[in-house]
């Protein structure tokens, strides 16, 4: 799939990989690129691409994304101006790390993981993403249908790419319980909306990043970081987010590349 000329949608382009990766697909001449974010901080990092790059590329939209509305609107709003997106990459994402269960030490009561959370992850981390998947799907299959096509061609060529963002976290990582499950989750998703998108051309994969230098992984602390991350990474280091916006881009442009890339940075964790 070639993105020169096409339209594509990352939500979480506010920072980390999201950021990371709007900024590499309006470089390697994706003709729009909606950087979708609930923080203002997306207008700056607009600014940024459309001035590095002298043309009017980036476009911020505000708002968010497990808002059924908002969604609905943003790809309105594209859709008039460009033609249904071809790719997407939803990398909108958050982290509400505490163990499973643990006892408190002056009550001796246990303490389980507070499922508002987990119902808040599942609603960032995996439903928005999915329906973010969807949308550009329903969008690319409604001006299919409007052209007199729907079933898909091969001779055609791609017409729309989807990756979604994982996370080593999927194997299983202490702290993580909701994190994981919502990343893991992603797997099922994709590969289901894999088999049923291909009727329109539009593939979807899911990319597994390892420990990336982004505000999330920050937040963890430079001493947890350096005990608890580093000695298990055969590169010594995190990854940057534009190792993994490169990865992605590279997903997107080759169709034999399907299912799951692991860029883990060879992250191997102890027992």
């Amino acid at each position: 799939m070639k993105i020169q000329g096409k339209c594509a949608v990352v939500t979480g382009a506010g920072n980390g990989i999201g950021q990371a990766v709007a900024i590499e697909l309006a470089e390697r001449g994706a003709g729009a690129v909606a950087l979708v974010d609930r923080n203002e901080s997306v207008i700056r990092v607009a600014r940024m691409i459309n001035d590095r790059l002298d043309a009017p590329i980036a476009e911020a939209v505000i708002g968010d994304t497990t808002d059924e509305q908002f969604r609905r609107r943003s790809f309105d709003l594209l859709c008039a101006k460009h033609g249904a997106p071809r790719v997407c990459v939803p990398a909108a994402a958050v982290t509400r790390d505490q163990l499973a269960v643990k006892i408190d030490k002056v009550t001796g009561k246990p303490i389980i993981y507070p499922v508002e959370n987990f119902r808040l992850l599942t609603e960032v981390n995996l439903i928005a993403p999915v329906y973010w998947a969807m949308e550009m799907v329903a969008r690319i299959a409604e001006e299919r249908k409007a052209q007199g096509q729907l079933r898909w061609e091969p001779d055609e060529g791609i017409q729309g790419t989807v990756i979604f963002i994982g996370s080593i976290s999927s194997q299983g990582i202490p702290g993580q319980i909701a994190y994981a499950a919502t990343k893991a989750a992603l797997e099922g998703a994709a590969a289901t909306l894999s088999k049923e998108a291909m009727f329109y051309g539009v593939r979807c994969a899911v990319i597994h990043p390892g420990f990336t230098d982004t505000r999330m992984v920050q937040a963890l602390g430079k001493d947890y970081i350096e005990k608890n991350i580093l000695p298990y990474t055969q590169l010594k280091r995190l990854i940057q987010p534009d190792e993994i916006a490169d990865a992605i881009y590279f997903m997107i442009c080759n169709s034999a590349v399907s299912g799951e890339l692991w860029a883990d940075a060879g992250w191997h964790p102890s027992a």
